[in-house]
């Protein structure tokens, strides 16, 4: 999960007919891992917004300060990765955050939610989904069908402890992150359905994530729903109501947060996956120090020991969950008849989950700390190949006729 900062006034203001072609001409260059609160964002709204001279940028330049901290936010990636690795050598590096779980955990999920209610403007989720019911609707039906059922399948192929399977499952029934959003935003995909299927999925997992992981992880241990939705009610839509009310109520303070909230968000969801890895990294301890004695191995010997066991399993397993939400994603949105753009969008955001919230949960509500463990491994394997998919993609440029049916659907 990446940038939680969302705005929609960028990418959905109205393009005027008799000046797209300068705009498609002038479309600035997306820099690698940009996050969408971005002060070239706002240039481009000045763009489409300037009917005489759409390709100038306007006078105002953005700060120092802000340009460090959206360089800062993209980083996310980077951050989880770093924070593994701490994880591994030294566990004891969280155990302040640990031990204070999973109320900490919780806190934090929330603080992340927040961030994305400060900068979401309810009226123009409401607006882009009656101009686009259809993509929007197709997108979250995807995203809670395609991996659930890809979750359940994969635990049962690798053979999966009980524990690990309900982390898989759970993990795959999550909404869809807001990591999606930067990551569509690279690979030149379709972001405002992007942002909005994001939006929607969250809300719609206070039903159906607690109804589809009894569903699904059912048959290996009880799951009650009824906490689940209430945890996810609490933790998810409780923060980004509050964050779109205070947006109003207040805002000139809003407006001196937001582009804090964005690091804070990933710096916050970067030390929530660390935590969760760290606690399970001292029961793979003991097969670490094994290899490591055995006969003197070389170190390759001994990651591929460490892989070889349950740790490895474990991410090959959330690696084919991944792989499997982005591929039939995107193959579902070419049967249904979606053009390139809007297949991206919907691939990166079914094949992109929150494991934040999948951390909290397992967490909340179920003893085995191993049930958090796929949606901590996740953190870091789900970035690292959606950030991989969306440079391939910003290669690729779409057709310039969807491009331009594109345009002509967000009028």
């Amino acid at each position: 999960m990446a940038s939680i900062s969302l705005q929609f006034t960028p990418f959905i203001s109205p393009l005027h007919h008799h000046h797209r072609r300068n705009l498609r001409l002038h479309r600035p260059k997306i820099p690698c891992l940009l996050p969408p609160k971005l002060p070239r964002l706002l240039a481009v709204r000045s763009v489409q917004r300037n009917n005489e001279y759409p390709s100038p940028l306007p006078p105002a330049k953005p700060s120092g300060l802000d340009d460090f901290l959206s360089t800062a936010a993209s980083l996310y990636p980077l951050y989880v990765t770093v924070g593994g690795v701490v994880a591994c050598l030294k566990p004891s590096t969280f155990s302040w955050f640990v031990e204070r779980g999973p109320t900490s955990y919780s806190l934090a999920l929330g603080l992340i939610m927040l961030a994305m209610g400060l900068t979401l403007e309810l009226k123009d989720l409401v607006n882009l989904f009656r101009q686009r019911p259809l993509s929007i609707l197709f997108g979250c039906v995807a995203q809670y069908t395609i991996m659930p059922a890809a979750g359940a399948l994969i635990g049962k192929i690798f053979g999966l402890s009980t524990s690990l399977s309900v982390g898989l499952i759970l993990l795959s029934c999550c909404p869809g992150g807001t990591a999606s959003n930067v990551v569509t935003l690279i690979a030149q995909g379709d972001v405002p359905l992007s942002i909005v299927m994001t939006v929607c999925t969250t809300l719609g997992a206070v039903i159906l994530t607690p109804f589809l992981t009894k569903l699904l992880a059912g048959a290996y241990i009880p799951v009650d729903a009824a906490k689940l939705s209430l945890s996810t009610l609490q933790v998810v839509v409780a923060p980004i109501l509050l964050g779109s009310y205070l947006q109003k109520a207040f805002p000139q303070l809003v407006k001196l947060v937001i582009p804090f909230a964005p690091l804070v968000a990933v710096l916050t969801s970067s030390l929530l996956a660390c935590s969760v890895f760290s606690e399970n990294v001292v029961r793979f301890k003991s097969s670490m120090v094994n290899a490591s004695l055995a006969s003197d191995a070389s170190p390759w010997m001994v990651i591929r020991s460490i892989l070889s066991g349950e740790l490895g399993t474990v991410i090959l397993s959330v690696f084919c969950l991944h792989f499997a939400g982005f591929f039939v994603g995107y193959i579902a949105a070419s049967i249904g008849g979606f053009r390139e753009r809007e297949r991206r969008a919907i691939s990166i955001e079914v094949g992109m989950q929150n494991s934040s919230l999948g951390v909290v949960l397992a967490s909340s509500h179920f003893s085995s700390a191993m049930v958090a463990l796929p949606a901590a491994m996740s953190a870091v394997i789900m970035n690292i190949m959606g950030s991989t998919l969306g440079l391939c993609w910003r290669y690729i440029e779409p057709a310039a006729h969807e491009v331009e049916a594109t345009g002509s659907v967000a009028n």
